[in-house]
């Protein structure tokens, strides 16, 4: 088929949009689509970190915001790694997140949960009991990219979540009835004390147009799915959400559409927590005591 805006190869059909794009257009439409969530979500002076993990959305998260701050004089780019300790796939990832920073001359940064936590992911799994690694790990991953990410005085850190995955967790705060968790959600307009703000340059983004990108760009990307997701119940709203939008196509943005009407009564009713210094670590947090210290006593008392 020829593209829908000159006479050249498609390279894909946009179901929800019904156009043929070309290597050159479809580029140009997915990069004008980030460039749009970045102006409508905004990026502070000063340090702007990627949590880059090496998968094709922070890989393709980092370039575009690459591409756009690198002849900025009052903002710098730098990317973040969190390495969970899990063997035969985060140090594949780490390679090729290594070797990306290397190439685009992007200052990297490396925080294990080994170090910070004093145990891998891996280890956790074999003692964790009732909760998921999923539930550790993403109590950790926080913690340890907001204690990097004020160590080098970052002012925002921009995550590699695409349309699908903030589509997911919007139905799943539906479905739970958390609606204060919705409030919560990223992009965070309301900058907290303590604790970076998230951007998502790519929230509207399908999956399948970030792996298109990634792929004719050329990148070394890992495609590997982390092999404790199996028992993460996001796998079930992934299912849906494919299907939904396999008979309706379009159904992920008003998804994305439905929640940004509701998000500003969300703020009204759920207006941002008072934190406060953790008793333990000192990060920011509701409690007196943060969900990663927590975490951590448990572990301990289960190890020994």
């Amino acid at each position: 088929m020829k593209c829908s805006k000159c006479n050249k190869k498609a390279v894909t059909f946009i179901r929800y949009n019904g156009q043929y794009l070309c290597k050159p257009h479809f580029m140009e439409f997915v990069e004008r689509k980030v460039k749009k969530e970045i102006r409508k979500q905004g990026l502070p002076k000063g340090n702007i970190a990627v949590a880059l993990s090496g998968g094709k959305d922070s890989i393709v998260a980092c370039y575009m915001l690459w591409k756009i701050l690198r002849h900025h004089k009052d903002r710098k780019l730098i990317a973040i790694t969190v390495d969970e300790g899990i063997k035969g796939y985060r140090d594949k990832t780490i390679r090729i997140a290594k070797k990306f920073c290397n190439e685009q001359d992007i200052e990297h940064y490396i925080i294990s949960f080994k170090d910070e936590i004093g145990m891998t992911l891996d280890e956790i799994s074999k003692i964790r009991q009732e909760l998921t690694e999923c539930t550790y790990c993403g109590v950790f991953r926080r913690y340890c990219l907001n204690k990097l990410a004020m160590a080098t005085k970052t002012k925002a850190i921009a995550m590699g979540h695409n349309l699908d995955d903030v589509s997911q967790t919007i139905l799943m705060n539906f479905v739970r009835n958390d609606l204060e968790r919705m409030a919560r959600m990223a992009p965070h307009k309301k900058v907290q004390p303590g604790l970076i703000p998230r951007i998502l340059p790519l929230r509207s983004v399908p999956e399948k147009e970030t792996t298109l990108y990634a792929y004719l760009k050329g990148f070394e990307i890992s495609e590997d799915e982390c092999p404790y997701a199996i028992r993460a119940m996001r796998g079930l709203y992934r299912d849906i959400i494919i299907n939904l939008e396999e008979k309706h196509p379009g159904a992920r943005y008003s998804i994305l559409k439905s929640y940004l009407e509701l998000e500003e009564c969300l703020e009204k009713l759920f207006p941002p927590a008072k934190l406060k210094p953790c008793k333990i670590c000192k990060q920011p947090s509701s409690m007196p005591i943060c969900m990663a210290c927590q975490l951590k006593e448990k572990l301990k008392k289960r190890k020994h």
